[in-house]
C-alpha cells in the first residue's frame, strides 16, 4: 500500500472539489479502517473520515485518530451506545435507531449528530422524499441528537451514475426541507465516488457541499466506468502472491460455458503444453475476478486457496512473486482476509506515517 499515492490522490480530488465548493470525506471501509490509510487521507486534505462498520471506527480510535468520524451505514440498534461513544455523527433512516442514539447520547452527556439518508433512486437505504421533512422535524425536537444534514446515495445497489437532473432534484429537496423545518443544514452529502463526473462537470453544484470518497481515492478510478481519473494514481495497491508450483502440463478442459464470469476472465486460450503457474492465493483471499492478470499470463482457474495461470513468459521458479492490480472488490476482500498481510510504502512527507512498520509477508498487499 503506497501511502504517498493515497495522500496525493486525496489532495488531487480535494483541490478539484474545493474549487466547486464541495468538501471531501475519506471513506475507509474498503481497507477495514486501516489507520495509516486513514491518516494519509487526512494528510491529503480530507475534512473527516467515514466508515460503514463500527469495528473499523473503533480500530481508528485505538490507533489515535481523533478527528471527526461518521458512521455511514445506519447504526445497528444493538450498537447505539457504542456509536455515540466513538462517532461524532451517523447516517440514519429509522426513528427507532435515532431514539436509541438520543438516549445513549444523553446518558453519555453528549449530543450526537444525525444525517438523514434520503432515497433518490439507488433503492438501497433511504427515507422516501415525501417523509423527509416530517422526520427531520422529529429529529430536531428530540433531545440528545442534532440534525446535522441530509445525504443521498447513488450507484451502489444500482450501477447508474447520477446525472445533473437528479442532483438538482436532491438540492431542491434539501432546500424544501429546510424551509418546512425552519432550519439550515450544515452537511449536504451528495453521494460517493460515482458522483465525480457530475462534480467535475460544468453543472451547478446546488446545495451539495460534501462527497464521501473511498474508491476514487484508493484506486484512482471512476467506479461506474472503471476508467482512471485524470491526474490520480491507479496503482496505490498491489497484490503480491507467491508461486508454489510451476510445470508444463496438458491443456486444461474448457471452462464450463454455463459460468460466463470465468469465460470472461480468459483473455486468450492457453497454449497446448503451456507452462502453468500455481500461486498461493484463492477465493478465500480476494475476489479473483477483480485481479488484473500480468501481461503474458492467462487465467485458467481458481479454487479456495490456489490460482492457476498459463504463461508464455520465461519460466518463473517456485518462490518467485507475481504482482496484480486490484479493483475495489478485490481490494476489499483482500484487506479483510486474515492471511493477507499488508506492507506500507510510507509517505516520507507525512510525520504521522513516517517510519511506519512493514508486516512480514507471505501473501501481501503492498
Amino acid at each position: 500500500m503506497d501511502l504517498h499515492k493515497i495522500r496525493q490522490n486525496t489532495q488531487t480530488v480535494m483541490k478539484r472539489l474545493a474549487a466547486r465548493g464541495i468538501g471531501t470525506t475519506g471513506v475507509t471501509k474498503a481497507v477495514c479502517g486501516h489507520p495509516a490509510i486513514a491518516q494519509a487521507m487526512l494528510d491529503g486534505g480530507a475534512s473527516g473520515l467515514a466508515d460503514a462498520r463500527l469495528i473499523n471506527v473503533q480500530e481508528l480510535r485505538k490507533a489515535g485518530i481523533s478527528g471527526p468520524i461518521t458512521l455511514i451505514r445506519t447504526p445497528m440498534l444493538s450498537q447505539a451506545d457504542q456509536v455515540v461513544q466513538v462517532c461524532e455523527a451517523s447516517y440514519n433512516t429509522e426513528m427507532a435507531v435515532i431514539a436509541a442514539l438520543a438516549a445513549a447520547a444523553i446518558q453519555n452527556d453528549k449530543v450526537h449528530d444525525v444525517i438523514l439518508m434520503v432515497e433518490m433512486g439507488d433503492l438501497r437505504e433511504g427515507i422516501m422524499p415525501e417523509h423527509l421533512a416530517a422526520m427531520s422535524q422529529q429529529v430536531m425536537e428530540m433531545p440528545g441528537v442534532a440534525l446535522e444534514g441530509i445525504a443521498a446515495n447513488f450507484a451502489c445497489l444500482n450501477s447508474a451514475a447520477p446525472d445533473a437532473a437528479e442532483m438538482t432534484a436532491f438540492s431542491d429537496l434539501v432546500s424544501e426541507t429546510e424551509a418546512k423545518c425552519g432550519t439550515s443544514l450544515q452537511t449536504v452529502s451528495g453521494g460517493n465516488s460515482a458522483n465525480l463526473p457530475w462534480a467535475f462537470g460544468g453543472h451547478s453544484t446546488g446545495r451539495i457541499n460534501d462527497l464521501r470518497l473511498g474508491e476514487a481515492i484508493l484506486l484512482g478510478v471512476d467506479p461506474v466506468s472503471g476508467n482512471p481519473i485524470a491526474g490520480m494514481y491507479d496503482d496505490a495497491f498491489v497484490l503480491v502472491a507467491e508461486i508454489i508450483e510451476t510445470d508444463t502440463k496438458p491443456a486444461p478442459h474448457p471452462v464450463n460455458s454455463a459460468d460466463p464470469a470465468l469465460v470472461k476472465r480468459r483473455s486468450a486460450p492457453p497454449c497446448k503444453d503451456a507452462t502453468r503457474l500455481i500461486l498461493a492465493i484463492g477465493h478465500q483471499d480476494t475476489d479473483i475476478q477483480g485481479l488484473s492478470m500480468p501481461a503474458g499470463n492467462v487465467f485458467i482457474g481458481a479454487t479456495s486457496d490456489h490460482l492457476v495461470l498459463a504463461t508464455n513468459l520465461p519460466t518463473l521458479g517456485v518462490g518467485a512473486e507475481m504482482r496484480f492490480q486490484v479493483n475495489y472488490s478485490a481490494l476489499m476482500h483482500a484487506m479483510a482476509a486474515p492471511d493477507v498481510n499488508t506492507t506500507l510504502l510510507c509517505d516520507q512527507t507525512s510525520p504521522q506515517t513516517r517510519g511506519a512498520k512493514t508486516a512480514s509477508k507471505r501473501l501481501a498487499l503492498i
